[in-house]
């Protein structure tokens, strides 16, 4: 009966190690983490650059008119 007990606890030992990312994947999935992280940081950056630009004309527009308005007088 021991045999078998050790047997079977090896076996069930063996099994949860071998379940499991290994390192290299570990490794890998913490790059594409931190790619994807980077990424998103981008777009967020671009999509705010992109609203600034789109309010920006306004702003300006309204800023010209004054300047040319104060030149005038």
């Amino acid at each position: 009966m021991k045999k078998v007990l050790s047997i079977v606890a090896a076996t069930a030992m063996m099994a949860i190690v071998a379940c499991g990312p290994s390192a290299e994947d570990k490794k890998k999935a913490e790059e594409k983490r931190i790619q994807d992280s980077i990424e998103a940081s981008q777009r967020n950056a671009d999509s705010l650059a992109a609203l600034e630009a789109s309010m920006l004309p306004a702003d300006s527009v309204a800023t010209d008119s004054m300047v040319a308005t104060e030149a005038a007088h």
